[in-house]
């Protein structure tokens, strides 16, 4: 029946072979591309109806720039003036598209680099007073980038090569042969104070010390390779007027220091043709500790010594996954999407060194981290650190909870409150860590209404969460409501996290408070329409209703009563039955998945979709998957491969996103679905299988052994499971648990070019869920 099929098998083995299984040219650190995720999809049937006319598509909005594995510090190119620019979503610095540039970074701003500063530009000639920059145009052939580097040639004669490490960072300009080489150093409109100091060194502090945005302070140090030929500082004219006309500015050669909106410095030298100018820059919370900084990790002036490092320590974590077949842009996708799957936390200070916070200046005896982006992160990336590098996460779980025992609540970030997700599935995969401490914070956030859960007086008393019906309702996206639909949604799913926490520590009352509140999602599900549904005060479902419509705070949060109708990632089986049991969900999400998307309000991050389903937000990206709840896994199969070729890279430049990565979500479905598992419930132990696209994917997991995926004979027409076997035995069920392959297992697959509809169909191999099999709600 199968003919000259070969058996594909997933092998787990105790050892970690030296061998490499890359039988192609390109080590996973050259095929990494920082480029990919700069781009949006550019097909209209992908995009949606985003953006509105004058708006720019969203992209990714990651960025190429330079750093090291959740490092602080990132050096990176500037081709979005911000300050003139419509934002997308976030504040990001670079757009691929975009065919100018306007400076460089290195660290001094937030997570996403737009509010990185000062910008340092290379200049040969003439050049203007910022906001006005001197904008260069590139040709993308003269642009590159790979992990720890980024390099660019501009049309001004100059060529930019940044590279960085966990501090500072380090830029190289290449100048022609001229007398009119300038490096033009500013901070945005926040301004502050620039001054020079002897004749190689410029030195600022964004908002005169006050600017509270960045972890690595807002002090800077920029040191130059050679004494500077001839020196001045500038601003914007003086006062809150606009820039305008001639003259209305100010520009004093030979002035050493200057305050206000962006006050800067420029550096001329002659050049002679090919001469090399370096710059070494580090930020602190003060003058002091960024010279510190500058002199422990970058005391000389070799650039490739600090790029080879960088290089190194890509490599070092970036070689633990090898993949061999597949076609050459899925391998460049998939080493650049876990490229970017690190984005996030990132590392602001180690056991021992001083962390300064708007409270006050600590010695950390703990790494601390970054704020977790629990909302984006811990639907996905945080799994992939789990079985990659458990320790680091059991070092950022102590950073959220020391930040936890200074606030007196757990970090929710953005909405919902989903930190029990990283513990209880971290808890569940055998990460070592003391869970009863992060319960207790973890369980002040549920029930203290004084806590991150906004409207949490609400849920307790009527187990859900009421909204507001907009005046006039206006068409939509409304932003001004409560989002109580998604709230109580996303409520009870933490709330069943924090149940499971509490019988696995003993804590049996409140075991069985939490398993009665994690039932809430039933609360706002509307059996005559089907979908889960906004409420007024009294009780009442909000009307009209549309479910095709996307919202952002009326009901739903950056999604659609379609997309939210699956987020229930702890009982998909309870919401099959409330949908009318296997067969009526299987035919609910046929129509999600086939239902045009032509909504009359924009949702600007609701791009990259297939019929309803947006995979650019995070609300259902789990959805895919849920056709092993409906006995009709081979639907995931073909989704997941659809998925994986229409919506990442699919544009012409190869590098387009389906929506925002926030910090390395959307990154992390790719690689997960590219090696052929997803976490629905990542607080759960269980993975759902879907469709690997590699011959062979080889994982080294954080404690030592090999999680292999081996797929041979596989192609984009064989996506289809046919058969498979765990260790010797057959295997029958569309998922697997973190026990069956953590301490070795084979398990095997057959593909093949037609679904196997008997394969994982049967009642009894649908994966763990809240409610039991058959339960009626």
């Amino acid at each position: 029946m199968i003919g000259s099929l070969a058996t594909a098998s997933i092998v787990l083995t105790t050892a970690v072979s030296g061998q490499s299984l890359l039988s192609k040219p390109g080590t996973p650190v050259e095929l990494a591309s920082p480029l990919v995720g700069t781009a949006p999809l550019d097909r209209r049937g992908l995009i949606g109806n985003a953006p509105p006319p004058g708006e720019p598509v969203y992209s990714g909005q990651t960025s190429p720039g330079a750093r090291l594995p959740h490092s602080s510090v990132e050096v990176a190119p500037v081709n979005v003036n911000i300050e003139l620019s419509y934002p997308t979503g976030v504040p990001t610095s670079y757009h691929y598209p975009n065919p100018t540039m306007i400076g460089f970074t290195a660290g001094g701003g937030a997570t996403y680099g737009g509010r990185a500063k000062p910008f340092f530009m290379p200049i040969v000639g003439d050049w203007t007073v910022p906001p006005a920059y001197t904008a260069v145009h590139y040709d993308k052939a003269r642009e590159q980038a790979s992990p720890g580097y980024y390099a660019v040639e501009l049309d001004n004669g100059t060529k930019t090569e940044l590279t960085a490490t966990r501090w500072t960072g380090m830029m190289r300009f290449t100048f022609p042969r001229t007398d009119r080489a300038s490096v033009i150093v500013n901070l945005p409109r926040a301004g502050g104070t620039v001054e020079m100091v002897g004749d190689r060194t410029i030195r600022g502090a964004s908002q005169d010390g006050r600017d509270e945005e960045s972890a690595d302070g807002p002090f800077f140090v920029a040191i130059f390779s050679r004494p500077i030929r001839d020196m001045g500082t500038f601003r914007k004219a003086s006062g809150d007027g606009p820039v305008w006309g001639i003259g209305d500015k100010d520009v004093a050669a030979d002035r050493r220091m200057v305050s206000g909106a962006f006050a800067g410095a420029y550096a001329s030298f002659s050049t002679q043709q090919g001469e090399t100018i370096l710059v070494k820059i580090a930020h602190g919370h003060s003058y002091a500790e960024a010279e510190r900084r500058l002199a422990a990790e970058n005391p000389g002036w070799n650039f490739d010594r600090i790029r080879a490092s960088a290089r190194t320590a890509w490599a070092d974590l970036l070689d633990r996954v090898e993949v061999v077949g597949g076609t050459p842009q899925q391998r460049r996708l998939f080493y650049s999407t876990l490229f970017q799957s690190f984005s996030s936390p990132r590392l602001i200070a180690k056991a021992g060194e001083t962390l300064t916070r708007p409270r006050g200046t600590v010695t950390v005896s703990h790494d601390r981290y970054s704020a977790v982006p629990y909302w984006d992160t811990a639907r996905n990336q945080l799994s992939l650190l789990e079985l990659m590098e458990p320790e680091l996460l059991a070092r950022v779980m102590q950073s959220e909870l020391d930040d936890a025992s200074e606030r007196g609540f757990m970090n929710s970030s953005f909405h919902g409150d989903h930190a029990v997700l990283m513990y209880l599935g971290a808890m569940q995969r055998g990460v070592p860590f003391d869970y009863a401490a992060a319960y207790q914070a973890l369980r002040r956030n549920a029930t203290d209404t004084k806590g991150p859960r906004a409207h949490l007086d609400e849920y307790l008393a009527r187990g859900w969460i009421s909204d507001l019906v907009p005046e006039g309702s206006p068409s939509p996206p409304y932003a001004g409501g409560k989002a109580g639909m998604d709230k109580t949604l996303e409520y009870a799913w933490d709330d069943h996290a924090l149940s499971v926490m509490a019988t696995r520590l003993g804590r049996t009352e409140d075991a069985a408070m939490f398993a009665r509140r994690a039932s809430n999602y039933r609360n706002v599900f509307d059996r005559k329409t089907g979908f889960m549904r906004g409420r007024t005060e009294d009780g009442r479902w909000i009307t009209p209703f549309d479910p095709r419509e996307p919202y952002y705070n009326f009901a739903s949060k950056e999604a659609s009563g379609w997309s939210n109708l699956w987020l229930v990632p702890h009982d998909v089986a309870g919401l099959r039955d409330l949908l009318g049991g296997r067969a009526a969900f299987a035919a609910k999400l046929d129509a999600f998945f086939t239902t045009p998307y032509a909504p009359k309000g924009i949702c600007r991050d609701c791009t990259g979709v297939i019929g309803q389903y947006v995979q650019g937000n995070q609300p259902d990206q789990h959805a895919p998957y849920l056709y092993a709840w409906a006995g009709q896994p081979w639907k995931t199969q073909a989704l997941v491969r659809r998925i994986l070729a229409d919506l990442y890279g699919s544009d012409a430049a190869g590098n387009g996103y389906p929506g925002m990565d926030d910090q390395g979500s959307t990154s992390s479905w790719y690689v997960l679905s590219a090696m052929g598992f997803y976490p629905v419930d990542p607080s759960m132990p269980f993975y759902v299988i879907g469709s690997p696209i590699f011959e062979r994917v080889r994982m080294r997991l954080g404690n030592g052994r090999t999680l292999e995926v081996v797929a041979s004979n596989n192609s984009a027409t064989n996506r289809y499971i046919q058969s498979a076997t765990l260790n010797g035995r057959p295997w029958t069920k569309p998922w697997f648990s973190h026990d069956d392959i953590k301490n070795g297992a084979v398990l095997a697959f057959v593909m093949g070019p037609n679904p196997n509809r008997e394969w994982g169909s049967a009642p009894d191999a649908a994966p763990p869920s809240m409610s039991a099999e058959g339960q009626k709600p």
